[in-house]
């Protein structure tokens, strides 16, 4: 039990939470960082061309791992441990891990990320970062001339299809039905380009297959059951992402989705703060993650500013 009132608490560990670390201990508010053992979606990712600061890239977790070194330098306090559970308190928050560790916070700011839908096929955890990935917008560039597909048939598989159309050689839609649940803007706008798109309806991914790297995707016709093998050099996967905020049990405000629904980084829930990909699924990049932890920590510092002047503290 440690019950004694922090300052700030962060639950997370990806780059927005570092970014929020860094800049709150900066601020001598002596923040702790609870994050699980997942990992976060840049942690899974390979070369990261489009950070600013690294003209050569850096790798995915390079750059996650110096944010957090980073923040550990300005005095930053880091512990492994799984939320469960987060309550309103007088002055406060109170925290409970699945471990039955209990903390208590003036602030919290929420950085625990959205993870991407899975298929579960066979294949797919072992070709995460080395030829399947769940964001094109992150790593199309990195499939300049080659052939990949795409899984899903919502507008989130078609921004997928049109970001690597800027780069791929080919891009091959497999989708489980004869119609795209997209929004029809977005379906024109796939469908009419067809000079390297093509979709495969009707079609379920049954196995991603490959060496080192992906190298193919197995799909079964649902209504003949005939089974394809597609040579592919990347796989995509665009069927969607769940945000990371079951622990907060109503205390905030979501979206149908279940996104954090955020006025800038503030929640409904004075005090607490939101940032990254847990409360943005429309960017879902590196930069704005940062750049929202930045913003996190900031909003946290003016509140507890406020606080003490309220001699609440």
């Amino acid at each position: 039990m440690n019950l004694d009132f922090r300052n700030v608490i962060i639950i997370g560990g990806g780059i927005s939470a570092h970014t929020a670390a860094l800049y709150t201990a900066r601020a001598s508010l002596q923040p702790l960082i609870l994050s699980g053992d997942n990992p976060d979606q840049l942690s899974l990712t390979t070369l990261v061309e489009n950070f600013p600061g690294f003209p050569e890239g850096i790798q995915g977790p390079n750059l996650v791992d110096n944010a957090k070194k980073q923040a550990q330098k300005f005095g930053a306090e880091y512990k492994n441990a799984q939320v469960s559970s987060v309550k309103k308190i007088p002055n406060g928050f109170e925290i409970q891990t699945s471990e039955n560790e209990m903390f208590r916070a003036r602030t919290l700011i929420i950085s625990t990320g959205a993870s991407a839908r899975m298929t579960g096929i066979p294949g797919e955890s072992n070709f995460l970062g080395r030829g399947l990935s769940t964001c094109a917008v992150c790593d199309a560039a990195l499939y300049r001339n080659k052939n990949t597909v795409v899984i899903g048939g919502g507008d989130a598989a078609m921004e997928e299809s049109m970001a690597l159309y800027k780069f791929a050689k080919k891009v091959t839609i497999v989708h489980r039905r004869d119609e795209f649940k997209a929004s029809q803007i977005m379906q024109d706008r796939v469908l009419k380009l067809t000079d390297k798109i093509s979709v495969m309806w009707n079609t379920a991914p049954i196995e991603v297959k490959g060496e080192k790297f992906v190298n193919g995707l197995t799909v079964k016709d649902v209504n003949t059951g005939k089974e394809t093998l597609i040579p592919t050099d990347g796989v995509f996967l665009a069927i969607g992402h769940i945000p990371n905020t079951k622990f907060l049990s109503g205390l905030v405000e979501l979206t149908e989705e279940g996104f954090i629904k955020a006025n800038g980084v503030k929640t409904s829930q004075p005090g607490i703060f939101a940032a990254g990909d847990v409360m943005d699924p429309r960017y879902k990049q590196a930069i704005t993650s940062a750049g929202t932890g930045c913003q996190a920590a900031l909003e946290a510092e003016w509140y507890l500013e406020k606080m003490h002047a309220e001699g609440k503290y």
